[in-house]
C-alpha cells in the first residue's frame, strides 16, 4: 500500500517487501541468514557493479510527493502508486487539480523540456517549476484535459481522430472516380491496361470498339463522314444507332447529336490479342482518349443496332464531357487544400452571408417603425438621404410603410430586399417647386446585396463589424455544406462518396467498413488502411461516442467529448510506461457507458501505463485500484490528503468526506414533495440537428431536468432552441435560432440567464469582490472613513486597476514578470509594494485595523463579521457563504477558481438581486467538477431560486441531480440518428416507470430505497 490513514489527516506509508529488497539489495539477504551459517560465497568483483547498475535502473513502483505546496496543497508526503488506476477525488477546490495537473504533469512536461538543447527550449513554451521539494518516479506525462477540442472550424471529429487522414488514403487508391457532370465511371488506363481487362470477360464475349467523336453538339457533320470514309473506315455510331458511311443520314443541324466512330467488331479469344490491341490503340487515337465498349448479343445484326445499358468506358488521358480529371491524390479530398476544397467556401461548407431574420428581427412591425433594421435609424430621424431612398422605392414598389412587414406580399418583400432587377427608381430632394428640388435616377439593389457590397467593399473595420451584425454562418449552397469540389465528390468506393462516409455516425462507420469488401487488388492494397479506420473508429466506440458524425465540427464538442475523443486517439498510440493524467472523462456521458470509459481506462492501465484520473463520479471511483481523497473542505480550508487507499478502505475512514458519501453514512436525499408546475413554456416543432419535430412542453416553476443519453438532443434542444429563442424575444439577442415551428407561453417570463463554469473573469484582477460587485461597496467604506476624507480620497483612490492609489511599479498586479530569455518567466513579488497592489499611502488607511490590501486577503466569513453593520454588502456576502463559498478570499484572482467555485459566484449573485419570480435559469451540467457535497450545495442554491417562483432548467447526467427535481424530460432513446424523441416525461417517479428510458432505469432503485426526511442531509464529519 503506497500510503494510508491512521485516523489522522496525514497519511504515512508502509514499504514492501520487494521495494525494500531493490532498495537494499545484498545487505537484505545477509541478515535474512541463521546465525552461525558460514559466510556465503562473495560474488566475482566484476559483477558486483553491472548488479548494483541493474538495481538502479528499475523502475520505482511508486510515484514519492514530498513537500508539495502548490496553490493550496499541503502535503508533506504522498506515495502514488504507478501501473495502476488511481482516481484523485475530494470537494471542490480541495486540490486535485492543483497536484495531478499542476504538481505531477507540470513537472513531468518541465523534466523533458530540460532535456532539450536551451536553442530548442527558447521555441518552446516552458512550465514554471511547481513548488513541491522532491518528485521521484515521474513517468513521461500525457494529460488529457476537459477543454475544447479545438477552435478551429476547419477541424472536424474524423481529422481530430486522424480517421479522415487514412480515409483520403483510400479514397486516393481505391476510389473509383466519376465524371461530376453526367455520372459516367473516369479511369486513366494504359492500352495494354484496357487490353487485359477486356480479354478478362468470358471468352466468347462479342463487343464493339467505339471512339467518341462528337459528344451532344448541333450540325450536320457531313465533312466529317466524308473524312472518316476517305480514310477507310466503314461504320460511325449516330445518337446511339450503327450507320454505314456510305448510307449515313442526313442529320438535322438544329439539333444536338453525339458520334461515335465503329473501329472494329471483336470476340474475345486468347488468339484474338493482337487485334484487339491494334483496334484499342487506334480507337484511344480517333476518339482524342476515350473508349467506348458497347457489348453485343447472340441474336444477329438486330442486337448489333441496340445500344446496350451499361457500356464500358476507358479514358487514357481520365476526361470527361470536355473536362480532364486529374491523378487522385490524397490532398484531392482534403478540404484544407485547393486541391480538393470547394471554391465557393473555402473547406469551411458555410458561408458568412447577410441573414434576412437579422435584417428583419420582428415582422410585426412596419418599415417606418423599423422593421428593417439598417433603416431604423434613418425612419426614425424622417430625413436624409437614405430615408429619401426608402420613400422612392416605397411609390416604386406600392409598398406601404405603415403596414406590417409580415403583412406584405412576398413579391414586395422580395423587391425590398433584393431590388427591382436593374429597374430605376427616382430619388427627389427639396422642396418641389423651389431651386434645391431635383430628381435623380438610380438602380436600387436591395437591401441585402447593399449590405453585403459595402461588407466587401469597406476597408474600415467598425464599418464591418456594423455590418457583420447582420450576417450569419448559413450552409454553402455550391457543395451543400460538404466542403469538397465536385471532382472529389464524384469519387467513390463502395458507392460512397468520402462525404457520405464522413457524414455517418462513429457507430454506422464501423459497420460500413465491417463489411466492406473492394473488387480485384483493391482490398489487399486497402487492408491496412482499413484495418487503421476500424480500429480507431472501435476506440471511439469504446468511449461511448458512438453518436458522433465524423463530419462533427470541433468547435461544437463538449469538453468531455473531447477529451474522449483525446483518450480514444491515446488508445490507439498503444504507448506503454507512460503516466496518462485526465480530468473527469465521464463528463457528459451517461451512466448506461459509463462502464464502456471505465474498461477504456482499463485497458490503458493494462498495457503498463500509470492512469491518474480526477474524477467524482462514484462508479469510477469504485472502479479504481487506488483512491486519493483531499480534503477537508476547499481553498485554504483544503489542500491536505484525508484518505489514501483502496475504495473500500476510502469508505471505512471516517476523516473522509467521499467515504462517507460511498459507505452511505451521508447521501443527497429525496425532496419530501414534488413541486407542481405553475404554467407551461412549449415549443413545437423541434427539428435542430437530431431533433425529430417533437413538440416538448416545459413546465415553470420548478426545478425541470432534461436527461437522456450522450448525443440524443438535449443540447440542441436547450442550448440551441430555447436558450436563444428566450434571449431573442426577451433581450433582442442576434444569436442564431435551432429550427423549430413556433414557442407559447412567453409572456410568462420577463428574462433568460444562463449560468455556465467558464471563469469568471480572463485576469487575475477578477475575484469575487469584483464580480460580485461587492469591492465597489467595500471601497466607498474606505472612502467615507475620516482620514480618506481628510485626505480627499474618493473609491477610485482603492482600485487596484486604475492610477491614483495603486502601486504603479507594478500597475497594481502585485507581482513583476522577469523575463528569462529562453526559460520560463519568473513572477516575483513586487519589491515597492510587497505584493499588496497598493501605494504606502493608500495602506495607511484602515478599516477596524485593516487596509484595503488586508480585505482583498480576508476570508468571506471573516468579511461577514467584519462588515456586519453594513447591510447592502452584508447581504452580498451572506449570499456567497450561502452558496459554500465562505472559506474562500474575497480578493482570490478568478484564475486559480475552479469551475465549480466559479458557478457558485455565478448563482450567488443571481441571488443578491431582487427576484422577480418570472426568471427562467438554464444550467448545462451543473455538476461538472463537484463532488458529492458541492452537489448537495448546489442544489440547495437551485431549489432557492425555485422557491422564489423562478424556473430552473438543468441539462444533467447526475442522478443525485435527477432524482430532486420536480420535473424530467428525458429524450432518446438512443444518440445521433436513433435519438431526438420525448421518451418519457413528468415526475423521476413517473420516468422510473417507463421502460424504454435508459435514464429511467438507473433512476428506478434509488427512488425505491425513499424514505421521509429532510430535502438534503450532510455528512456529520462537515
Amino acid at each position: 500500500m503506497g500510503a494510508r490513514t491512521n485516523g489522522s489527516t496525514q497519511p504515512h506509508s508502509t514499504t514492501s517487501t520487494s521495494r525494500s529488497a531493490g532498495k537494499r539489495g545484498a545487505s537484505s539477504a545477509r541478515r535474512a541468514e541463521p546465525a552461525g551459517a558460514a559466510a556465503p560465497e562473495l560474488e566475482p568483483a566484476e559483477h558486483r557493479p553491472a548488479l548494483k547498475l541493474l538495481e538502479a535502473a528499475r523502475e520505482p513502483d511508486f510515484i514519492e510527493v514530498l513537500g508539495s505546496r502548490e496553490h493550496n496543497l499541503r502535503i508533506d508526503r504522498l506515495e502514488v502508486p504507478k501501473r495502476k488506476l488511481v482516481v484523485f477525488t475530494g470537494v471542490s477546490g480541495s486540490g486535485k487539480s492543483s497536484l495531478a495537473f499542476d504538481t505531477l504533469y507540470a513537472e513531468g512536461q518541465r523534466r523533458y523540456v530540460e532535456t532539450l538543447s536551451s536553442y530548442a527550449r527558447q521555441f518552446l513554451g516552458q512550465l514554471e517549476r511547481p513548488q513541491v521539494e522532491h518528485l521521484r518516479g515521474l513517468s513521461p506525462t500525457i494529460a488529457i484535459e476537459q477543454k475544447s477540442a479545438s477552435s478551429n472550424p476547419r477541424s472536424t471529429v474524423g481529422t481530430i481522430t486522424e480517421v479522415y487522414d487514412y480515409l483520403r488514403v483510400l479514397y486516393a487508391r481505391a476510389g473509383e472516380q466519376h465524371c461530376h457532370l453526367c455520372g459516367k465511371p473516369v479511369k486513366a488506363q494504359s492500352s495494354e491496361q484496357i487490353v487485359e481487362e477486356l480479354l478478362a470477360m468470358p471468352e466468347g464475349t462479342k463487343f464493339v470498339l467505339l471512339a467518341p467523336l462528337v459528344t451532344h453538339r448541333k450540325g450536320e457533320f457531313k465533312d466529317l463522314f466524308e473524312e472518316l470514309r476517305g480514310r477507310g473506315f466503314v461504320r460511325v455510331e449516330i445518337d446511339g444507332a450503327q450507320h454505314r458511311l456510305d448510307e449515313a443520314p442526313r442529320l438535322d443541324k438544329k439539333l444536338k447529336h453525339t458520334i461515335a466512330l465503329v473501329v472494329d467488331r471483336l470476340v474475345v479469344r486468347a488468339d484474338e490479342r493482337q487485334r484487339i490491341t491494334e483496334g484499342v490503340e487506334l480507337a484511344l487515337q480517333e476518339g482524342r482518349g476515350e473508349i467506348r465498349v458497347e457489348l453485343q448479343g447472340d441474336d444477329g445484326a438486330a442486337a448489333r443496332k441496340r445500344r446496350p445499358a451499361a457500356p464500358l468506358l476507358f479514358s487514357a488521358a481520365r476526361s470527361c464531357c470536355g473536362q480532364s480529371f486529374p491523378e487522385l491524390s490524397p490532398q484531392s479530398f482534403s478540404f484544407n487544400s485547393p486541391l480538393g476544397m470547394c471554391g465557393a467556401c473555402n473547406g469551411l461548407g458555410t458561408r458568412l452571408e447577410i441573414d434576412p431574420d437579422l435584417v428583419i428581427p420582428d415582422p410585426a412591425l412596419s418599415i417606418r417603425e423599423g422593421a428593417i433594421a439598417p433603416w431604423a435609424s434613418a425612419m426614425s430621424r424622417g430625413e436624409g438621404w437614405t430615408f429619401r431612398i426608402i420613400d422612392a422605392v416605397a411609390k416604386a414598389c406600392s409598398v406601404d410603410l405603415d403596414v406590417p412587414w409580415r403583412k406584405l406580399g412576398a413579391k414586395k418583400q422580395e423587391m425590398v430586399l433584393h431590388g427591382l432587377s436593374g429597374k430605376r427608381i427616382a430619388v427627389t430632394w427639396g422642396k418641389e417647386g423651389t431651386e434645391t428640388h431635383g430628381t435623380w435616377g438610380m438602380r436600387f439593389e436591395g437591401v441585402i446585396p447593399s449590405l453585403m457590397r459595402r461588407f466587401q467593399q469597406s476597408s474600415s473595420e467598425s464599418a464591418r463589424d456594423a455590418y457583420r451584425k447582420f450576417m450569419s454562418e448559413r450552409p454553402c449552397d455550391a457543395c451543400g455544406s460538404r466542403r469538397m469540389r465536385p471532382e472529389s465528390l464524384a469519387v467513390r468506393v463502395a458507392d460512397r462518396s468520402i462525404a457520405d462516409v464522413t457524414a455517418m455516425t462513429v457507430k454506422d462507420a464501423f459497420e460500413h467498413f465491417a463489411r466492406l469488401e473492394l473488387p480485384g487488388n483493391r482490398q489487399k492494397i486497402t487492408e491496412g488502411v482499413r484495418r487503421e479506420i476500424t480500429s480507431r473508429l472501435s476506440f471511439l466506440l469504446n468511449v461511448g461516442l458512438d453518436y458522433l458524425t465524423l463530419d462533427r465540427s470541433g468547435p461544437t464538442l463538449s469538453g468531455g467529448e473531447a477529451q474522449r475523443i483525446r483518450l480514444a486517439s491515446q488508445l490507439g498510440s498503444e504507448l506503454s510506461g507512460v503516466m496518462y493524467v485526465l480530468d473527469e472523462p465521464s463528463i457528459g456521458l451517461h451512466q448506461r457507458d459509463n462502464q464502456r470509459l471505465i474498461e477504456t481506462l482499463r485497458r490503458l492501465r493494462d498495457l503498463g501505463n500509470t492512469v491518474l484520473v480526477v474524477e467524482h463520479d462514484e462508479e469510477t471511483i469504485r472502479a479504481a485500484d487506488y483512491v486519493v481523497d483531499f480534503g477537508p473542505g476547499a481553498g485554504h480550508l483544503g489542500g491536505r490528503v484525508m484518505a489514501a487507499g483502496t475504495p473500500e478502505e476510502i469508505e471505512r475512514n471516517p476523516e473522509s468526506v467521499t467515504g462517507a458519501y460511498l459507505s452511505g453514512r451521508a447521501r443527497i436525499e429525496l425532496p419530501a414533495s414534488r413541486r407542481e408546475p405553475r404554467g407551461w413554456l412549449e415549443i413545437q416543432g423541434a427539428s435542430e440537428h437530431n431533433l425529430r419535430n417533437i413538440d416538448v412542453r416545459f413546465p415553470l416553476g420548478v426545478l425541470l431536468a432534461v436527461t437522456g443519453v450522450s448525443g440524443a438532443g438535449k443540447s440542441s434542444l436547450v442550448n440551441g432552441i430555447l436558450l436563444p429563442a428566450l434571449g431573442r424575444a426577451l433581450h433582442n439577442s442576434t444569436e442564431p435560432v435551432g429550427a423549430h415551428r413556433a414557442i407559447k407561453g412567453l409572456k410568462a417570463l420577463d428574462k433568460v440567464i444562463a449560468i455556465d463554469q467558464k471563469p469568471i473573469g480572463r485576469t487575475p484582477r477578477s475575484n469575487p469582490g469584483t464580480y460580485t460587485k461587492a469591492f465597489d461597496q467595500i471601497r466607498d467604506i474606505f472612502a467615507e472613513l475620516p482620514e480618506s476624507r481628510a485626505r480627499g480620497y474618493g473609491p477610485g483612490r482603492f482600485s487596484f486597476n486604475v492610477k491614483g492609489g495603486r502601486c504603479e511599479a507594478c500597475s497594481g498586479d502585485g507581482m513583476v514578470k522577469v523575463e528569462m530569455h529562453f526559460l520560463a518567466d519568473v513572477y516575483v513579488p513586487c519589491e515597492v509594494c510587497a505584493g499588496k497592489r497598493y501605494s504606502a499611502q493608500t495602506l495607511a488607511v484602515r478599516y477596524k485595523g485593516k487596509s484595503i490590501a488586508d480585505i482583498l486577503d480576508t476570508s468571506i466569513e471573516d468579511c461577514v463579521q467584519l462588515f456586519e453593520h453594513h447591510v447592502a454588502l452584508r447581504r452580498v456576502l451572506d449570499t456567497l457563504v450561502e452558496v459554500g463559498l465562505g472559506y474562500m478570499k474575497i480578493g482570490q484572482s478568478a484564475p486559480t477558481m475552479s469551475g465549480g467555485e466559479a458557478q457558485r459566484v455565478k448563482l450567488s449573485r443571481e441571488l443578491g438581486k431582487s427576484q422577480t419570480g418570472r426568471t427562467l435559469y438554464v444550467l448545462d451540467e451543473p455538476t461538472t467538477g463537484l463532488h458529492f457535497e458541492d452537489i448537495r450545495k448546489l442544489l440547495g442554491v437551485l431549489h432557492r431560486l425555485v422557491e422564489a417562483g423562478n424556473t430552473v432548467v438543468v441539462i444533467e447526467h447526475s442522478l443525485d441531480v435527477i432524482k430532486c427535481a420536480d420535473w424530467v424530460i428525458d429524450l432518446g432513446p438512443e444518440g445521433g440518428a436513433g435519438g431526438g424523441q420525448v421518451i418519457a416525461e413528468g415526475t423521476p417517479e413517473d420516468v422510473a416507470r417507463v421502460a424504454r428510458s435508459y435514464t429511467g432505469q438507473f433512476l428506478r432503485p434509488l427512488l425505491s430505497a425513499r424514505r421521509p426526511s429532510p430535502r438534503l442531509q450532510a455528512p456529520a464529519s462537515v
